[in-house]
């Protein structure tokens, strides 16, 4: 049987967006993300960041860095008892394509590269999955790969919430915090979608 999934944004979602982190000494984790993630951890999902890293293409810090980062932010989740099942990352950046998604990329969100690679990974049921996050890609990322999205006012969440009164697609909910994301999906898994 195939599993679920919530697939996590990383900067604004996860952690305080400081821009470019380029080691775990800058990253600072929402202190209720842990529990969050515990949550999801207990009711059974899969816990899948996918996060567009383009300090690699700009030359901001290594890949080498980033692993090292990732792993490193891993580790404080186990260390509290919870589980991130994987992280898929894109590290491009094309100068030329400055366009507001970078389209031409298929693994930067909201292209469906990341989700689709964790599907066939995990062996993931992405109809069954949500996607959390606080930017309009990543909303769009939820779509794109058939998962149920869910905004966070985190981040950049706030504004993003505004930028979708005049967009087609729209977050299937908006929540305070990844916590609030995590009761509201928990809720509709008892009550049925």
């Amino acid at each position: 049987m195939k599993k679920k999934a919530v697939f996590l944004d990383r900067d604004g979602t996860i952690n305080i967006d400081v821009g470019y982190p380029s080691s775990f000494d800058q990253v600072r984790i929402y202190p209720s993300a842990f529990e969050a993630l515990g949550k999801l951890n207990e009711a059974g999902f899969l816990a899948v960041i996918v996060t567009n890293q383009s300090g690699v293409g700009r030359g901001l810090f290594t890949e080498d860095a980033l692993r090292e980062l990732h792993s490193r932010l891993l580790a404080s989740f186990a260390r509290r008892g919870v589980r991130v099942d994987a992280v898929y990352y894109c590290p491009h950046y094309d100068p030329a394509e400055r366009s507001e998604s970078q389209k031409s990329c298929p693994c930067r969100k909201p292209n469906p590269e990341m989700g689709l690679r964790a599907a066939a990974d995990l062996d993931l049921d992405l109809r069954a999955s949500y996607m959390i996050g606080d930017k309009v890609e990543d909303i769009e990322f939820g779509w794109n790969i058939g998962a149920t999205p869910v905004l966070v006012r985190t981040g950049f969440g706030a504004a993003a919430e505004r930028l979708f009164l005049d967009r087609p697609v729209r977050p299937a909910a908006v929540a305070d915090t990844l916590l609030d994301a995590v009761d509201w999906i928990l809720r509709r898994e008892k009550s049925g979608p």
